[in-house]
């Protein structure tokens, strides 16, 4: 330790080529149960269990991706997310991980609601959708918005909520949700002003009110 004190550590931009990632990789404590919901190949999850020793779990739509998940030495299953998750007990997991994924769900209060009763806390990463880029093309061009974080036309996307900083915000007081840490993210850098027009990612730490981990 030098005679200043310990050195703050740096913010880390990206982890595997995305911010929510690094977010992600910085909350999970070492040694913890993760469940991560729509886990694609695995990357997330092998970074967790190597780096920082958790017992890691993954559930996945994709037969395809849980085989590649699976090829990475993760343990991850098929399963849909909005079918619930009543395969597991309440309070399994430490963290119950949604990266990009919440508004895809047919059904997020639900799927929110899942996260907080097999795990003590949940991280929550969701594309802004009140950006200002997203305001702006749809006031320029009439029509629904496309830009690099929403690239779909409207008939392919896999959006099927679009919701923003302050639409989650308002669904955890709804839900009687106490969220513990936000981050809000445009491109490599922290935004910590106005995050519902400036911020392209948000990532939410969340936990059950008067429920202690």
């Amino acid at each position: 330790m030098s005679a200043h004190g310990p050195k703050k550590q740096a913010f880390v931009s990206e982890l595997l080529g995305r911010g929510d990632y690094a977010i992600i990789g910085d909350i999970v404590e070492p040694g913890t149960k993760v469940l991560d919901l729509g886990c694609g190949g695995g990357e997330l999850l092998q970074w967790l269990a190597e780096n920082k020793g958790v017992e890691a779990r993954g559930l996945e739509i994709s037969s395809e991706r849980v085989q590649r998940a699976i090829a990475r030495g993760v343990s991850a299953y098929q399963g849909d997310i909005d079918q619930g998750l009543a395969d597991y007990p309440d309070r399994a997991f430490d963290y119950v991980i949604l990266s990009q994924t919440l508004q895809e769900t047919r059904n997020p209060r639900k799927v929110l609601g899942e996260m907080l009763r097999v795990g003590r806390r949940a991280i929550v990463a969701f594309p802004n959708f009140g950006h200002w880029r997203m305001r702006l093309s749809m006031l320029a061009s009439g029509r629904a918005p496309r830009t690099a974080l929403f690239p779909y036309e409207w008939y392919d996307s896999p959006n099927i909520h679009f919701l923003t900083v302050r639409d989650f915000e308002d669904l955890a007081a709804l839900e009687g949700v106490e969220v513990e840490r936000r981050y809000f993210l445009a491109g490599r850098r922290k935004v910590t002003f106005l995050p519902n027009l400036l911020a392209e990612v948000a990532v939410f730490l969340v936990r059950r009110q008067g429920l202690r981990p």
